[in-house]
C-alpha cells in the first residue's frame, strides 16, 4: 500500500478512537450546556412571528444555529486540539514517524467531523419538539443541508488548524478563535434576521463563512417565502458557494504550509518548556 494512503488509513482509525474517547470526557458537558442554551432561545422565540415570512422566529433561528455550530466546530475544535497536542508532545511524536503528520491531520479532520455531527444531534433532536422545520424539509432538504454544512466545514476547518499552529498555548488558541467568532456570530443573523442590522454591519458579516452557512441552511430547510428576511430578499446561492469555496480553497492552500513550518520547529526542548508552563498555570 502507498505510504501516504497507509498514513491516511491510520488517521481514520485515530480519529474514530479519539472521537469515542471524547464521548467519555468532560467535553460533553459543553455540548449539554450548548443544547440547553439553544433550546432556551428557541423556547422564547417560538411564538414570535417574523413579518413577511409567516413563520416563527424559532423556525428561522434553528437552521442558523445549525450552520453556526458547524462553523464554530470547524474553527474552534482543530485550534484547541492542535495547540494541546503541541503541548503534550503528540505532534512531536507524529512528526517523528513516516507519514505521521498525514495520519495526524486526517485524524483531526475525522474527529472534528464526528464531534460536529454528535453535537448537532444533541441540539437538533430536542429541538424537533419545539419547531418542525427539519421534519417538513424532507429528504431533499436534508441532503441540501448536508451539502451546505460540508462546505461550511471545509471553509472553517483549515483556519482552525492555522489558529492552532500559531497559538502559543491552548488558552491562546481559544482567544484567537472564540472571541472573533462570537463577535462575527452576533452580526451574522443567527438569532434574528440580519436585515435588522445597519447596512455596514451586514456587509461585514457577509465577508465571513458564518452568515453564509446559516444562509444556506435556511435555504435548505425553510420555504422560499422566508427569503424575504434575507439580504436582497432572495436566496443568493451562487454567492454563498463562492464565498465558502474561497475560504476553503485559501485555507487548504495556506494551512499545510503553516503546519509544515510549525512541525519543523517542534523539538523536545520546546515541548518541555510548554509542559512546564502548563504546570505553572495549573498550580
Amino acid at each position: 500500500m502507498n505510504a501516504t494512503l497507509y498514513g491516511a488509513r491510520l488517521g481514520l482509525d485515530r480519529g474514530w478512537r479519539e472521537f469515542k474517547h471524547s464521548l467519555r470526557s468532560s467535553d460533553q458537558g459543553f455540548n449539554l450546556f450548548s443544547a440547553i442554551a439553544f433550546l432556551t432561545v428557541l423556547w422564547f422565540q417560538r411564538n414570535s412571528q417574523v413579518e413577511g415570512t409567516g413563520m416563527s422566529l424559532a423556525s428561522l433561528t434553528l437552521p442558523g444555529m445549525i450552520g453556526m455550530s458547524v462553523a464554530f466546530s470547524g474553527l474552534v475544535g482543530p485550534a484547541g486540539s492542535l495547540s494541546m497536542n503541541r503541548e503534550d508532545g503528540t505532534l512531536l511524536r507524529a512528526k517523528a514517524v513516516p507519514n505521521g503528520m498525514v495520519g495526524y491531520l486526517v485524524g483531526r479532520v475525522v474527529q472534528t467531523s464526528l464531534d460536529t455531527v454528535f453535537s448537532l444531534t444533541v441540539v437538533v433532536l430536542p429541538a424537533l419538539f419545539l419547531v418542525d422545520v427539519i421534519a417538513d424539509a424532507g429528504i431533499g432538504g436534508l441532503l441540501a443541508m448536508a451539502g451546505v454544512l460540508a462546505l461550511g466545514m471545509a471553509a472553517t476547518l483549515p483556519w482552525g488548524a492555522v489558529a492552532g499552529s500559531i497559538a502559543k498555548s491552548p488558552g491562546g488558541a481559544m482567544g484567537i478563535t472564540m472571541l472573533p467568532i462570537m463577535g462575527i456570530t452576533a452580526i451574522s443573523g443567527i438569532f434574528y434576521p440580519i436585515t435588522a442590522l445597519p447596512g455596514w454591519l451586514q456587509g461585514v458579516a457577509q465577508v465571513f463563512p458564518v452568515y453564509w452557512v446559516g444562509h444556506g441552511t435556511r435555504w435548505a430547510l425553510l420555504p422560499d417565502a422566508v427569503a424575504a428576511a434575507e439580504v436582497g430578499g432572495t436566496w443568493r446561492l451562487p454567492l454563498m458557494a463562492l464565498v465558502l469555496a474561497t475560504w476553503a480553497v485559501v485555507g487548504f492552500l495556506l494551512a499545510p504550509t503553516i503546519l509544515r513550518r510549525m512541525a519543523r520547529r517542534e523539538s523536545g526542548t520546546d515541548m518541555e518548556q510548554r509542559r512546564q508552563a502548563a504546570l505553572q498555570r495549573g498550580s
